[in-house]
């Protein structure tokens, strides 16, 4: 519980978490980018 305690109610937990969750939006975003981009016909923007 300590952890949890650490992670959710302190500075460093709290700059922690937002690195984590940034990270995990910047991999959906890049999957779906990429995704896109490959789906598309050569020449199209």
């Amino acid at each position: 519980m300590k952890l949890f305690q650490d992670l959710f109610f302190t500075d460093y937990g709290a700059l922690s978490l937002a690195v984590i969750v940034f990270v995990i939006v910047m991999a959906v975003w890049f999957v779906r980018f990429f995704t896109r981009k490959m789906n598309q016909k050569p020449g199209t923007k």
